[in-house]
């Protein structure tokens, strides 16, 4: 397959709906071998707008490069309770990549 699929999870922030539906925030990212491009995204938000948000903010995004641009990103542009949740998960999703990338070197 050009394509892998890779998830994180970080803890739901308490007192929000997704903390009461979930407990964790979870993503997933499908991202191009060859490219490191992310194709496609999906985060456990509840609503479909928030889902499309995310996906606009993290699609196209080459995540083989530093993840610090596109947290600052979803720091300045994603005004959620679960901002940090997100930020923590995409940052582990980074390092799991990161990981990948060099054992396969």
């Amino acid at each position: 397959m050009p394509t892998l699929l890779i998830t994180a999870y970080a803890k739901a922030p308490q007192n929000t709906s997704m903390y009461e539906n979930y407990k964790y925030a979870g993503i997933v990212l499908e991202i191009h071998k060859e490219t490191h491009i992310i194709i496609n995204a999906e985060f456990a938000f509840l609503t479909q707008l928030a889902q499309e948000f995310f996906k606009r903010m993290v699609i196209g995004y080459d995540f083989s490069k530093e993840i610090q641009p596109l947290i600052e990103k979803i720091a300045k542009d994603f005004l959620a309770p679960s901002q940090q949740a997100v930020i923590v998960a995409l940052k582990t999703a980074h390092q799991r990549y990161q990981d990948n990338l060099e054992e396969g070197t």
